[in-house]
C-alpha cells in the first residue's frame, strides 16, 4: 500500500484525484501501475485501478489476471469493481472507503454479489486513515 500512496501522490501533478493502484503477479512482482489521469488523459474510463489492470495485462500478454492482487488506495467504484471481476483478479486490497461511490461494499458489492460469475477475495481498510488523508487533504486544498 505505501507504493500505491506514492504513485497516488503522482496524479496531483495533473490535479487528477490522488488515487493509486498497482498489480501484483503470484510472485509478489508489481507487474501493473496506475493512477488517476481522468484530467491528464481525458479520459473518463482512466481511474487508477483500470490503469494498472491495462499495464499488468500487456505485461502479463494476457487479459485474465488469475493470481494477481490489486492493491488500491480507495475502494473501487462500480466501473473498476466490473473490470476487476473481469480480469479475475484473485485478490483486491483497498485503503480508504467510499461511502458516495464505492462498490465493493460501501454503496454497491460488484466483487462479492451473489450472482457474480467470478468471486474477489476483498481485504479492506489496510492504511485507511493515509490513504483517506491523502484524499481530504486534495479535496480542501485543490476543490475548494
Amino acid at each position: 500500500m505505501v507504493k500505491a500512496i506514492e504513485i497516488a501522490t503522482e496524479a496531483l501533478q495533473s490535479t487528477d484525484v490522488p488515487i493509486g493502484a498497482i498489480v501484483l503477479n503470484a510472485q509478489g512482482q508489481i507487474v501493473g501501475v496506475g493512477r488517476n489521469r481522468r484530467l491528464l488523459d481525458n479520459d473518463p474510463t482512466a481511474h487508477a485501478e483500470i490503469v494498472a489492470l491495462r499495464e499488468a495485462a500487456q505485461a502479463s500478454q494476457n487479459w485474465r489476471l488469475d493470481n494477481h492482487t490489486l492493491v488500491v488506495t480507495l475502494e473501487p467504484c462500480a466501473m473498476c469493481a466490473g473490470a476487476i471481476s473481469q480480469a479475475r483478479i484473485k485478490t483486491l486490497v483497498f485503503g480508504a472507503w467510499d461511502e458516495k461511490a464505492g462498490a465493493v461494499g460501501s454503496v454497491w458489492d460488484v466483487v462479492r454479489d451473489p450472482r457474480a460469475l467470478y468471486k474477489v477475495e476483498v481485504i479492506a481498510g489496510l492504511m485507511e486513515s493515509e490513504c483517506a488523508a491523502l484524499l481530504t487533504d486534495f479535496f480542501s486544498e485543490f476543490r475548494n
